[in-house]
């Protein structure tokens, strides 16, 4: 097993679960009245907490209870919160300067960056990279990109997905509540697919391939596509693995009609899954791929990173941002990649093992269990009826929410609402995972 002890970080946080409380205790009650009154109602929390200090697989509230972190920011402190390389190379930047803006005068870790995210990612093609904020505002400067490449307009998205909450973003983005009702009307030119989703369709990848092709033939014609855009594994949608064979097809058939192939791996990235990139798990090198969230341990920095003709194409001063590749996200996203390069990625590996393991057991035992899925630090299970086959939301909902009480941070997904996530940090232990997985195990038998 990788050196934990190397990689926990954070204050010198005890790895242990310990409920002083009821969560949430006084203070956090306190802090949410105050939020209440101060921050605006469409500002959700979904664990009523508010956090001291975080480290290893621990988050500790005000009240100093300490929860067993199986959620990581939703994806994002992978390396662990506070890691202490990522902390001395932030550190040492804040010390130097704070912001220049990258295109009014540059400095060198937006570039070593860039010089990374080539190296890293799929295929040993000619790359590009382009830094920004957050994993929409990637999103819309992929599409942006593969137009300016294309000449064309049209989008095509896939059912489950989801990119963002700005306005294109949210017009590919499948699910309504929360993320659209109200919001629009949404941007145009943008076509939806179904997915494979081989637990619900119980398709093979070349047949589900075979149908998202022939709807989208029909939907709009081939010369006005500028992008298909897919998560190699679903995120928000329900952490949905396509079978094997789908995006093979998909980018196949993209490249013979001159189609930008764009992963979105802002949840799959950085050793989540056991890879660096989700991507290799499929066998497929996308022509696009767009990062966030775990590429700089906490820190807002995203990307776009491609073949170098495609990244080129836009004009000089098409692409930026004020805050796009921030100094300091850049020198914390150096020391992140260091450290997913430093055993991380093997460390997800024995997660998952672990993990699914855990779950596995759940469903042989439990016929509520519908499916498990996912790979590495990346797993799901999808809760339904076990006469029906159809989703139970509120059996999903009264698990989380037992977790919860019981000191488990888990996160639920899934458009039907009935998929709890687990996206531990790489750096939590092993006792204290299988700790977590019991608490969510007897949370769901309760049920």
């Amino acid at each position: 097993m990788h050196a934990i002890d190397d990689v926990v970080g954070g204050p010198a946080l005890a790895q242990v679960r310990e409920l002083r409380t009821p969560i949430p205790g006084p203070r956090s009650t306190e802090m949410l009245a105050r939020k209440r009154e101060a921050v605006a109602d469409g500002v959700g929390i979904t664990l009523p907490v508010f956090v001291d200090a975080a480290g290893g697989g621990i988050v500790r509230d005000i009240d100093g209870n300490s929860l067993i972190d199986l959620g990581s920011g939703i994806a994002v402190t992978s390396v662990g919160n506070a890691h202490p390389g990522v902390v001395a190379a932030s550190a040492e930047q804040l010390g130097r300067f704070t912001h220049t803006a990258f295109t009014i005068t540059g400095y060198e870790g937006y570039v070593a960056v860039c010089e990374a995210l080539n190296r890293i990612t799929p295929g040993d093609h000619a790359k590009r990279s382009a830094l920004f904020n957050s994993g929409a505002e990637a999103v819309e400067n992929a599409i942006k990109i593969a137009r300016a490449a294309t000449g064309r307009s049209t989008v095509v998205a896939f059912d489950h997905a989801y990119h963002g909450r700005t306005n294109l973003t949210m017009a590919l983005t499948a699910k309504s509540m929360p993320y659209k009702r109200g919001f629009g009307p949404f941007a145009g030119d943008v076509h939806r697919a179904p997915m494979s989703y081989p637990f619900r369709d119980g398709r093979t990848g070349e047949e589900a391939a075979r149908i998202a092709i022939e709807r989208i033939e029909r939907q709009v014609e081939l010369d006005e596509i500028a992008a298909v855009i897919i998560e190699p594994i679903q995120g928000e949608g329900g952490f949905v693995v396509p079978a094997d064979g789908f995006l093979p097809a998909l980018a196949d058939w993209a490249a013979s009609h001159g189609i930008v192939f764009i992963a979105d791996e802002i949840q799959t990235g950085f050793a989540r899954t056991g890879e660096m990139f989700a991507s290799t798990h499929f066998g497929i090198v996308p022509d696009l791929i767009v990062t966030a969230k775990g590429i700089a341990g906490g820190l807002p920095l995203s990307a776009v990173t491609g073949r170098a003709e495609l990244m080129n194409a836009a004009h000089a001063g098409g692409l930026g941002g004020t805050y796009g590749g921030n100094p300091v996200a850049c020198a914390a996203a150096l020391a992140s990649i260091a450290a997913f390069e430093d055993g991380l990625v093997e460390r997800a590996r024995e997660i998952g093992d672990i993990i699914r393991e855990r779950l596995e057991a759940l469903r042989a035992t439990d016929p509520r269990v519908g499916d498990v899925r996912g790979h590495g630090a990346m797993m799901a299970l999808e809760l339904v009826d076990p006469v029906t086959g159809q989703p139970e939301a509120a059996l999903t909902a009264r698990a989380a929410a037992a977790a919860h009480a019981a000191g488990v941070i888990v996160l639920t997904c899934g458009t039907d609402g009935n998929v709890i996530r687990l996206l531990p940090p790489l750096s939590i232990g092993d006792d204290l995972l299988r700790e977590g997985l019991d608490v969510l195990g007897d949370a769901i038998a309760r049920g």
